[in-house]
């Protein structure tokens, strides 16, 4: 069981960063499709993306998490593992707001964007990718606590 969740869990990881990154790379590529009329069928790609890569490789990441410390009770009084957990929180909240906009963002890009909409749109996709950075970074500061397993703080028993 515990090998199971292992790999289900850095299978979830990888599913997560490479959304993000795929995310970020048509995120860069957006302006340029606004100008020549493409943007939506990116916004809708980008859409699909987050629904059907970010959001099960997150909930999957969350789940066999806290099921590790489930089924493992080394873990539950070691503070890397304490420490991923807390980031989880970072992971979940990222995802949220990058799945939510994304999925208004194709449907209002499907009716056509005005001047208005660009800018908006722009904004929204700058902070899309502020966001994705924060969602890479935390992801691999996971996989560094995983690695490494530092001994931090044990919690009270």
């Amino acid at each position: 069981m515990r090998r199971l969740l292992k790999l289900l869990h850095t299978t979830a990881t990888a599913g997560i960063m490479g959304g993000g990154a795929a995310l970020a790379a048509l995120a860069l590529l957006a302006p340029q499709a606004m100008a020549t009329g493409g943007y939506a069928a990116l916004a809708v790609g980008m859409a699909k993306i987050a629904a059907w890569v970010i959001a099960p490789s997150m909930l999957l990441v969350i789940v066999t998490g806290l099921l590790a410390m489930v089924v493992t009770p080394a873990f539950q009084n070691a503070g890397w593992v304490w420490a991923k957990a807390a980031t989880g929180i970072l992971v979940f909240q990222a995802g949220v707001h990058v799945l939510g906009p994304l999925q208004g963002e194709a449907e209002r890009s499907a009716l056509g964007l005005d001047g208005a909409g660009a800018a908006a749109s722009r904004a929204l996709l700058s902070a899309t990718v502020n966001t994705l950075w924060v969602l890479l970074a935390v992801a691999v500061a996971n996989i560094g606590l995983a690695i490494w397993r530092p001994r931090f703080f044990k919690p009270p028993a």
